[in-house]
């Protein structure tokens, strides 16, 4: 027997909405009644953080071993441990983290649904799965995993904002989609609680939005309307059930 929640409607998450991953957080601290959390940070090195204030966590990072990534984890100070490498061989005990937290790491490994299985094993019944990955099956999405490493290479510096970690590998399996990553988790027995889509990617922020945010609305036009140009985001909060006759992995 399997749980999953899916969301009847698609919502919007704008900047100004707030975190909603730090609000999931806040209310996992207050039903463990103030005990301390363990979280994993899978995909640390693109730098996103989550407001922890007043909470008592251990913090544990992990990403690929790439130049870019490992200058961008050794700036951080706020992880208790770090693991750079193949994150499928990544150290991760079984029910050992309260709340898992990976921010586009989806879309740009190799083997994700492996690294997803890792990190699931590593979730306690009951703990938090919270998700942001770029949508391959946005016009976004499709312009950049389809452009060649050495084109995205050259236009990284042009198009990306000031600070942005890149380039980085553009994979996209198909679970970094929205219909991927729902069927994934009724696969596994999970429940998605919140489901939004956003508008975050490095180029739609950078000095060249105009003309990026043009190309994407003719991926749009070509594709039949099958590509949206207005978002390129899903962010997800997903739970690990406490239920035993759920599948365990």
């Amino acid at each position: 027997m399997t749980t999953l929640s899916h969301m009847s409607e698609v919502r919007w998450w704008p900047e100004t909405h707030g975190d909603v991953f730090c609000h999931r957080i806040r209310e996992l601290w207050t039903e463990q009644l103030g005990r301390r959390l363990d979280i994993l940070i899978a995909g640390c090195g693109r730098g996103h953080t989550v407001d922890l204030e007043r909470i008592e966590t251990r913090v544990m990072g992990i990403d690929e071993d790439l130049p870019v990534l490992r200058a961008a984890i050794g700036r951080r100070a706020d992880l208790d441990a770090r693991f750079l490498g193949d994150l499928r061989d990544a150290p991760l005990l079984p029910r050992t983290f309260d709340v898992v937290h990976a921010a586009f790491l989806l879309e740009r490994v190799r083997n994700a649904e492996l690294v997803l299985d890792r990190m699931v094993n590593a979730l306690r019944p009951g703990g938090l799965l919270l998700i942001r990955m770029r949508d391959r099956t946005t016009a976004y999405g499709f312009c950049d995993r389809l452009a060649p490493w050495w084109l995205r290479r050259l236009l990284w510096s042009r198009l990306a904002p000031a600070g942005a970690v890149g380039p980085l590998p553009a994979v996209y399996e198909q679970v970094a989609s929205r219909e991927g990553i729902h069927s994934y988790c009724l696969m596994r027995g999970l429940m998605i609680a919140e489901d939004y889509s956003g508008s975050s990617g490095p180029a739609l922020r950078g000095p060249h939005a105009k003309l990026v945010r043009f190309v994407c609305r003719i991926t749009q036009r070509l594709s039949g309307d099958r590509l949206p140009a207005g978002r390129d985001e899903i962010t997800l909060v997903i739970r690990k059930p406490q239920n035993h006759f759920a599948r365990l992995i």
